[in-house]
């Protein structure tokens, strides 16, 4: 019998396959769906702070008087988070799989009672996708990292329901930020968010928006920073996000160390269905490699169990590009 059962920030799964944060996970009909189809936990979609803020500005743009910006801030806060708490407790009460809550915040002080009532809600745990480009010539880079830092030990002083991080890429010390987060309190992280990413046309001259689905591309780094941070961070959750799209990238990040594995774009493409397929061919291989259960190979190629863990350090294409014309 296979068992496909993980343990992801304090929470019992049936299985890896975590349904990501987008609009896929906006309607707890659709949710139904996903748990049908076999996923292992829904994270719901975000809630993000600057939109509030924006709808706010916009709705105040021709209005001189504070205290009435004030109100309308309040009331817009107030609709978009009682919406989000409706569909947290219609989602609960129509799914058994665990219920991941989603805040998309840069300030630490905005969302300390959102999060007290997402867990009165019923959200099973809360993910905090901190979205923050710091394009400030002068910025303190400490300053972000305190900025991490302030959100989580802030939220997790407010909430008992564990709390996962979700960060991107770009930062010059991912495992020193994984660390202190650990420190301060997080249960999980995820590695890594998607930013929006823009893009040029070039006939009507203005911005747009660019492909926002990732690619089998994308896993090599999501690969390469959960074996390392899986190897030297023992003890905290991770959950491997971008670039995940078969059963194959999935036993692939489980290998490095991933006790989760976020799936979206592949949803968008597929559908629901692509679950119980990545599912079943996970079966297949275990029964072929002769694996009962995750634990048996997680992390069994991550930066600390690899004779030559340098492999995941290599920046440069030199060795692979030396032998080609």
């Amino acid at each position: 019998m296979i068992d496909l059962k993980t343990q992801y920030a304090g929470l019992s799964l049936r299985n890896p396959i975590i349904v990501g944060s987008s609009g896929l996970t906006s309607s707890p009909d659709r949710n139904k769906e996903y748990e049908k189809a076999g996923a292992g936990a829904i994270v719901l979609k975000s809630l993000f702070e600057e939109q509030i803020e924006m709808q706010s500005s916009v709705l105040m743009k021709d209005e001189d008087y504070p205290e009435a910006a004030d109100y309308v801030r309040e009331y817009v806060k107030a609709n978009q988070v009682n919406n989000y708490l409706e569909i947290i407790k219609k989602t609960k009460a129509a799914c058994t799989i665990p219920v991941i809550a989603s805040i998309n915040c840069y300030k630490s002080d905005v969302w300390i009672d959102f999060a007290r009532q997402i867990q009165l809600a019923g959200a099973d745990a809360l993910e905090l996708n901190v979205f923050y480009m710091d394009t400030d010539l002068t910025h303190d880079f400490d300053a972000t990292r305190a900025m991490y830092v302030d959100i989580i030990r802030k939220v997790k002083e407010t909430v008992s329901i564990p709390v996962i991080m979700k960060i991107g890429k770009f930062f010059s010390n991912t495992p020193a930020l994984v660390h202190i987060l650990k420190v301060n309190g997080a249960d999980g992280v995820v590695l890594f968010n998607r930013f929006y990413r823009p893009d040029i046309d070039i006939n009507t001259m203005q911005l747009v928006s660019g492909n926002v689905f990732s690619s089998h591309s994308d896993l090599g780094d999501t690969l390469r920073w959960t074996a390392i941070v899986s190897g030297k961070i023992p003890g905290i959750s991770i959950s491997s996000s971008t670039g995940v799209h078969d059963w194959e990238d999935v036993i692939k990040c489980l290998l490095a160390g991933a006790d989760a594995v976020q799936m979206c774009s592949a949803i968008y493409t597929h559908g629901a269905e692509i679950i119980s397929q990545v599912l079943t061919c996970m079966e297949e291989w275990m029964l072929q490699a002769k694996y009962n259960s995750l634990k048996q190979f997680q992390g069994r190629l991550n930066y600390a169990n690899i004779s030559n863990p340098g492999m995941y350090e290599r920046s440069q294409f030199m060795k692979y590009f030396s032998n080609r014309d």
